[in-house]
């Protein structure tokens, strides 16, 4: 079995792969300009909806159904599952103190996806958001229009659901690397940085978007979701990972955890979108929105802050566990 194996299929694959409409762009034209706008144009024709769909188990399927039905406002029966999903009678039922022990048995997905849009929405009115100063310290930051930007498009939306589901159940495992010396037994997790990126040193071309991606993601949830309890990686491993993203170890050492991972995430998403297209592979679901979200990182960072202050907080073991 080779380490590639040991990665989830759509990361084998080398990009998202999200289940439903398959449909992909051409990725080998060498124009980052020409690849951004048939990634575009592919987001364009993406079904979101029906990504969402796909991922409801038979519970969340009932729960929503209910919360359109009882609805006495007239406003959700009839109507789409995006409209239900971001409307209040679901985060009632979801998140609400009445219903505390729903949010045990709908999926993480539904949770996660309530979660994002419910903030979206409460980010419509907001004149600041909190920032993390260090684990006890936080700020009030008032560029909120930002935030509302990035959440302003249902695939960048989906982007952070399935980010997050992504995370409830991880790989990790124990992979056989061939060196000078013979064969070296070389672990894996897709929640430490160090071990991720060093199966790019025994991946073909065409799985490396996939870690490279990964790399990004990790990066993403770790400030996001964790933003008490950033990483910091020192000594070797923390001159690794800058070397693996375009940055000298003197100058990463000179960078809060934040910051660093914030540079690291914005070029590991775009070594996946270059290496994607040099190895002509598929693109497919989110990783068409992975550009826009490279562009504007720190935004996703602290959209993920804001979803986790919010909702996920409290439940952060129960869904992502180490």
């Amino acid at each position: 079995m080779g380490p590639c194996c040991l990665l989830p299929g759509w990361l084998r694959a080398g990009a998202s792969e999200t289940p439903g409409r398959r449909a992909s762009f051409c990725t080998r034209c060498p124009h980052p300009h020409v690849r951004r706008r048939a990634a575009g144009e592919y987001a364009a024709r993406i079904d979101v909806e029906l990504l969402y769909r796909q991922q409801l188990s038979d519970t969340d399927r009932k729960l929503v159904e209910s919360v359109s039905h009882a609805d006495t406002t007239g406003a959700l029966p009839g109507s789409g599952l995006l409209a239900v999903v971001e409307s209040p009678a679901m985060e009632a039922a979801v998140f609400g103190p009445e219903e505390s022990g729903t949010a045990a048995y709908v999926s993480p997905f539904l949770a996660f996806a309530v979660a994002v849009h419910r903030t979206a929405v409460a980010l419509e009115d907001a004149t600041f958001v909190e920032e993390h100063m260090g684990a006890r310290r936080r700020i009030p930051v008032f560029d909120v229009a930002a935030l509302r930007a990035l959440l302003d498009d249902a695939l960048r939306r989906y982007f952070f659901v399935e980010l997050l589901a992504s995370y409830t159940r991880v790989s990790s495992g124990v992979t056989w690397r061939r060196t000078a010396l013979g064969w070296r037994r070389q672990r894996f997790s897709e929640l430490d940085p160090v071990h991720l990126a060093s199966l790019l040193d025994v991946v073909g071309p065409s799985e490396r978007p996939g870690v490279y991606r990964r790399l990004g993601d990790l990066s993403l949830f770790l400030l996001g979701v964790f933003p008490d309890h950033p990483p910091l990686p020192v000594g070797s491993a923390a001159g690794r990972l800058a070397r693996q993203g375009g940055l000298q170890a003197e100058e990463a050492e000179d960078l809060d955890a934040v910051t660093l991972f914030e540079r690291l995430g914005t070029t590991w998403y775009r070594t996946a979108i270059r290496l994607a297209a040099v190895a002509g592979v598929p693109v497919t679901g989110t990783f068409a929105v992975l550009g826009e979200v490279a562009d504007h990182f720190h935004e996703a960072r602290r959209v993920l802050n804001a979803v986790t202050d919010r909702y996920l907080f409290p439940m952060r073991s129960r869904w992502f566990p180490a």
